[in-house]
C-alpha cells in the first residue's frame, strides 16, 4: 500500500464508491481496487462495527467479507456467552470481529481461516487493537481440529453458501458440516457455540445437533439476525432459550411449567364492558421462538385470537419483549364504524397478523397515507372476526 493510495482513501473517505470507481485511469498510481474496499468498508463499519470505524489504520476486507461479517452488537453477545477462560479456537474465524470481541476473556486464542488475505487483514488488526493474545492460523478449520489441543470454548459459524455462491441454510448443507464434526469438538472443548442461519427451525436444529444447552435467538432492531446454539457433553434434559433484542432478553426452560406472574385476561370479546387499554407486540425473537403461551402465562395477557400473536391488555406491561401501544379505538370493518374510527386520521403505520388482506390492500381500502404516530394492527379475533386496533406508542 504505497502513499498515494493511502492518501485517495483518507481523501475519498465519505464519497460515493460507485462514483469512485470510474476514477481508476486518473490515478494510476493509486490501487483502486483495495482504496475502494477501504472507503466502503469504513462507510459500512460506522453502522456495523462502529468502535472499529473510530479506529484508524483498520484494515476492511473485499466487499462480501464486510457484508457477512458480524456486527459490533452481535459480536459484544457472542462474549457475554463465551464469557472467560485460558483457550478460545474460532474455527471459521473469517474477518475476526467475533473473534476480537470473545477473545477478551480469554487468556489464548486462535482464529483459524483458510483465506490467506483474510488472515493477513486479521493479524494487522489484532495488533493494532492490543489483542497480541490471539494467533493467527490459516488453514481448513476441520483439519485444524483434527490435529488440535483442548480449548475451554471452539467457536464455529459455517458457511452458508454452497460451491456455486447460492445460498444454503440446512445444517448439513453449510461448509463445514456442523453434524459431522460435533462429536470431534465436543471432544476437544468444554463448550460448542454455534452459530446457525435464523432462517433454521430452532426446535429442529437442536434436535438435529443434540447436547444442547442453550438457543440464543438474536435479533438486532427487531430484525432476527443470528441462532446460536451452545453444546455442552453431559447436559440436562431442560434447554434454556434467550429470546434477544437490542437489550432487551427474554428467556425460559423447554419443558419446565412456568407458574403464572399475573391473572391472565379474560378471553378477548369485543365489548364497552371490556376496557382494554394496551396492546403488546412481540419482538422478531420472541415471534421466532414461538412461545406465545408463555408470554400470556408471564405477562398476565391475552390474544385476540392464538394465530393473532398480538397481546391485550387492560393494564400496562412492564418488561415486555417487544414494543408496547396505546389503544385508542377498536373497529370491525363496518364501513359505518370505520368512518368513524378513523375520523381525523390521514396517516397511519399498519401491520396485518392473520387477516384476509395484505397491508398494501388493506391501506387502500382504508385510503391512509404512510407513516405518522398512528399504528393500525388488523388481525382476526377467535370467532373468526377482522378487527382493527388503532394505537399510538407508549411514551
Amino acid at each position: 500500500m504505497n502513499e498515494a493510495t493511502l492518501e485517495f482513501i483518507r481523501i475519498h473517505a465519505d464519497e460515493d464508491v460507485r462514483q469512485l470507481a470510474f476514477l481508476g485511469k486518473k490515478f494510476p498510481e493509486v490501487d483502486m481496487s483495495y482504496a475502494l474496499d477501504q472507503v466502503a468498508g469504513r462507510q459500512k463499519a460506522r453502522v456495523k462495527i462502529p468502535s472499529w470505524a473510530a479506529t484508524d489504520g483498520i484494515v476492511y476486507p473485499p466487499h462480501l467479507s464486510m457484508e457477512q461479517c458480524s456486527s459490533e452488537q452481535t459480536a459484544r453477545y457472542k462474549a457475554r456467552i463465551a464469557g472467560e477462560g485460558a483457550m478460545l479456537v474460532d474455527l471459521t474465524a473469517g474477518y475476526g470481529v467475533d473473534m476480537a470481541f470473545m477473545s477478551a476473556g480469554f487468556k489464548q486464542a486462535v482464529h483459524v481461516e483458510m483465506q490467506p488475505q483474510l488472515c493477513a487483514i486479521s493479524s494487522d488488526n489484532y495488533k493494532l487493537l492490543g489483542l497480541n493474545h490471539v494467533q493467527v492460523v490459516c488453514s481448513d478449520g476441520v483439519e485444524y481440529l483434527h490435529q488440535m489441543q483442548h480449548a475451554d470454548l471452539i467457536f464455529i459459524d459455517p458457511a452458508r453458501r454452497d460451491q456455486h455462491g447460492a445460498r444454503t441454510y440446512g445444517i448439513a448443507d453449510c461448509t463445514p458440516n456442523v453434524l459431522e464434526i460435533i462429536d470431534e469438538m465436543l471432544e476437544k472443548a468444554d463448550r460448542v457455540l454455534i452459530k446457525l442461519s435464523p432462517m433454521l427451525d430452532w426446535q429442529k436444529a437442536v434436535s438435529d445437533v443434540g447436547c444442547v444447552s442453550e438457543v440464543h435467538i438474536v435479533s438486532v432492531a427487531n430484525e432476527c439476525k443470528e441462532l446460536l446454539l451452545e453444546v455442552k457433553n453431559g447436559k440436562g434434559e431442560k434447554v434454556k432459550v434467550f429470546c434477544v433484542n437490542n437489550d432487551q432478553v427474554f428467556s425460559y426452560e423447554i419443558g419446565e411449567p412456568h407458574p403464572l406472574t399475573s391473572s391472565p385476561s379474560h378471553p378477548f370479546t369485543l365489548s364497552p364492558l371490556h376496557p382494554l387499554t394496551f396492546l403488546y407486540e412481540p419482538n422478531a425473537s420472541v415471534m421466532k421462538a414461538g412461545c406465545f403461551q408463555l408470554i400470556e402465562q408471564r405477562f398476565g395477557v391475552t390474544q385476540p385470537d392464538a394465530n393473532s400473536h398480538l397481546f391485550l391488555s387492560e393494564q400496562k406491561v412492564e418488561g415486555f419483549p417487544g414494543r408496547g401501544f396505546v389503544i385508542e379505538r377498536i373497529s370491525t370493518m363496518n364501513k359505518r364504524e370505520l368512518k368513524d374510527a378513523l375520523a381525523g386520521i390521514d396517516n397511519a403505520n399498519i401491520a396485518t397478523r392473520n387477516f384476509p388482506l395484505s397491508v398494501a390492500d388493506l391501506r387502500k381500502r382504508l385510503k391512509l397515507k404512510d407513516g405518522g404516530d398512528v399504528y393500525i394492527f388488523a388481525t382476526t379475533d377467535a370467532k373468526k372476526g377482522h378487527l382493527l386496533f388503532i394505537c399510538r406508542k407508549i411514551s
